[in-house]
């Protein structure tokens, strides 16, 4: 297990700036802690893809890109109607992107985009979790086994005083599977009274469960230099407690990384209830989520839910549009740009919420 980094109540001055150095065209992120340690290649493979995972050469004449640097905006969305039923087989046409407001002309659209998926889980092993943690563990793993091809990759991560890189990125599912299993409830705290067995919610301490971390961390050190499709699934209750990071931070990091996140709220009510301590993490949740692309889904501590829920994700991502446009502010300054996908039919467009105007990709044609 490699820990991501380590916690520090000193003046924030850390010296990191050869890790930041394709984030210099971008606004510094507000707080300043070192880049997570990769697993030696022995162990795990290298974090960047590897050649096998490109396409057959016959494919290639579908993706070649441009030679030329331009302001590539890149998008993966999902449509769908008012019962939240996906709605496959559109075509460019039925829609319009606007930046700012601005209409932008699709120069790119691919229905079911077969880019490679890199995944992120990320799981709460807080106190809080202890009736629901096995549940994650199980539904978590048939969900990999189901959604992940030979030419995607995943890691896992798991939090709760701080942050660890379980298992670094890899395809095998068998070593995921391994990498959820190893994860164990970490209270936090330790009740002092004799015969008090019962772990408590780590709610109220210094350091309870630095979830903006966790999710800072995936999205800057892990998804940052990966390209295609990337997306993160959070296992938690959405309750953070001790992190150094706000959830702005989290979500900045994660649309900067072109990163999708679902939350699956995975949380036993009577739990709170029993100690008298309010819940109250589906709302920064919800931020998350509507600003990257995702959403949350709430499943208590119901097997059946959580395994629906991450039957919704497989099909959600099996089923992405991906569209890409050059923006008419070629400016890349940094700044914040707001996006908004339209449909000429009444259709909800699952989409992230912007971007922020660094260099982007060659554009695909």
């Amino acid at each position: 297990m490699f820990r991501l980094f380590a916690y520090q109540r000193l003046t924030p001055v850390f010296a990191i700036a050869p890790i930041l150095f394709f984030l210099a065209v971008a606004p510094l992120a507000p707080a300043q802690i070192p880049v997570i340690p990769k697993a030696p290649a022995t162990q795990t493979p290298t974090a960047q893809k590897p050649a096998d995972t490109q396409k057959p050469e016959d494919d290639q004449a579908s993706i070649e890109t441009l030679k030329v640097s331009v302001n590539l905006v890149g998008l993966f969305f999902n449509v769908k109607d008012k019962h939240g039923a996906l709605i496959p087989n559109l075509t460019k046409d039925d829609f319009t992107v606007l930046e700012d407001g601005k209409p932008q002309t699709i120069k790119y659209f691919a229905a079911e985009s077969n880019l490679p998926l890199t995944l992120g889980i990320l799981i709460d092993s807080s106190g809080s979790q202890l009736r629901v943690l096995d549940m994650e563990k199980e539904v978590g793993g048939a969900f990999l086994r189901q959604v992940l091809t030979d030419k995607d990759e995943a890691y896992v991560i798991d939090f709760n005083i701080d942050a660890s890189l379980v298992q670094d990125f890899t395809r095998d599912v068998h070593r995921l599977q391994a990498a959820l299993n190893k994860v164990k409830i970490n209270t936090g705290y330790v009740n002092p009274l004799p015969g008090a067995g019962n772990p408590v919610p780590t709610a109220g301490t210094a350091r309870g469960t630095v979830l903006y971390d966790a999710v800072y961390l995936s999205a800057h050190d892990m998804l940052a230099k990966e390209v295609g499709r990337k997306a993160m699934i959070l296992l938690t209750d959405g309750e953070d407690e001790g992190s150094q990071l706000k959830i702005k931070d989290a979500i900045e990091a994660a649309q900067k990384a072109d990163a999708i996140v679902y939350v699956l709220l995975c949380a036993d009510r009577g739990f709170y209830g029993s100690f008298q301590v309010g819940y109250s993490g589906e709302g920064e949740m919800r931020k998350l989520t509507e600003a990257t692309g995702g959403r949350v889904i709430n499943v208590g501590n119901k097997f059946d839910k959580l395994k629906e829920a991450f039957n919704q994700i497989a099909a959600e991502l099996r089923s992405q549009y991906n569209l890409g446009y050059v923006s008419t502010n070629t400016k890349l300054d940094g700044s914040y740009r707001k996006l908004e996908i339209k449909a000429k039919e009444n259709y909800k467009i699952q989409s992230r919420a912007g971007y922020y105007a660094t260099p982007r990709e060659p554009l695909p044609r």
